[in-house]
């Protein structure tokens, strides 16, 4: 069985603090640099500051996105960590195909995950399956929520976003 991966990391060490933005649908695209080494690989070129026809800069918001290589069955996982903050916020996570409405596909949310708060740093993993295609990105957004579902701007510390498409499945 093939496999193609794209691997993502962002660091505050490493390139400063992400402020988190929200948008329309109350989440945050989370950006990632185009750089190979450490946890970032991308031999497929899914992470690729050209694609559709558009030269993107990190952290412009397309730095959010991998764009699949090959039709398949895609297992997406995340790691994300919050630095400490107030007691009583709710942590989301979602992944999003066609984050930006950038295809036919359109925005299509899936495996929404919300946790309360721990003692101590907000670290949390996420993993989900499903069929990706060339040309319809996918990408990791984050939300954080305080009383009454304000949308709170909790700094993030560490991401990592991958991908990794089964492609030996046909794809219905």
């Amino acid at each position: 069985m093939s496999l193609a991966i794209c691997s993502l990391k962002w660091e505050a060490a490493r390139t400063g603090a992400q402020r988190i933005t929200y948008d329309s649908d109350g989440y945050h695209l989370v950006r990632f640099p185009y750089v190979t080494g450490e946890e970032q690989y991308d031999r497929w070129n899914m992470h690729d500051p050209e694609k559709d026809g558009v030269t993107s800069a990190f952290p412009d918001v397309r730095s959010g996105l991998i764009w699949p290589s090959h039709d398949g069955w895609g297992v997406l996982s995340a790691l994300v960590f919050w630095e400490p903050d107030a007691a009583g916020l709710e942590y989301r996570a979602r992944f999003v195909r066609d984050p930006l409405n950038l295809t036919a596909a359109r925005y299509d949310s899936t495996a929404t995950t919300d946790y309360a708060p721990t003692r101590g740093g907000q670290y949390r993993t996420y993993m989900w399956q499903m069929f990706v295609h060339p040309g319809t990105p996918v990408g990791l957004k984050v939300s954080v929520r305080g009383a009454g579902d304000a949308k709170i701007s909790t700094p993030l510390m560490c991401v990592e976003f991958k991908l990794a498409i089964h492609t030996d499945v046909k794809v219905p």
